[in-house]
């Protein structure tokens, strides 16, 4: 059987439409998937990831010390951060706290959470003592092993010393 031949427009009349479909030898329908809206929901997601994961980076944004020998520790995501930054301001996490709580807080969170650890970051440009007295907080909190965060030389040549 044979399509039938278009019938002549009139004038001003506009062709129609027709679906965009392809027959079958039976002349039945076939389907055909629509990838559009996958690589739609695929690069929403993606920009999502990509905007989310900075902000995962724990505690606060510090300009680490660098260090010749520099011993990496696996991050678990297990430690609690302590920060401080340059004016001496002291954080735990993303919180800013004041020194003279932060034993009373390590104390909690340990409680709640006996297995984490503590990794104290202090910026370069931070005074000792503010460094100091973060340390001497976390200590009288009862934790005695503290990781201090510092940055690798990169230029350090391989094998060197």
């Amino acid at each position: 059987m044979k399509p039938l031949p278009p019938r002549p427009l009139a004038p001003g009349e506009r062709p129609r439409r027709r679906f965009a479909s392809k027959r079958h030898a039976k002349g039945g329908v076939r389907a055909e998937i629509n990838v559009t809206p996958l690589v739609d929901v695929v690069l929403v997601l993606l920009i999502i990831f990509m905007v989310i994961t900075p902000m995962i980076a724990r505690g606060v944004a510090v300009e680490l010390p660098i260090t010749t020998h520099h011993d990496r520790k696996s991050d678990d995501n297990k430690d609690l951060v302590v920060s401080v930054t340059a004016s001496g301001d002291v954080y735990l996490g993303a919180d800013k706290i004041a020194v003279e709580k932060l034993t009373a807080a390590v104390q909690d969170e340990r409680r709640r959470n006996p297995d984490k650890g503590i990794f104290l970051k202090a910026d370069q440009r931070a005074k000792y003592g503010a460094a100091r007295r973060a340390m001497e907080a976390v200590h009288r909190a009862g934790v005695e092993d503290v990781q201090i965060g510092t940055e690798e030389n990169s230029d350090k040549k391989e094998g060197s010393p």
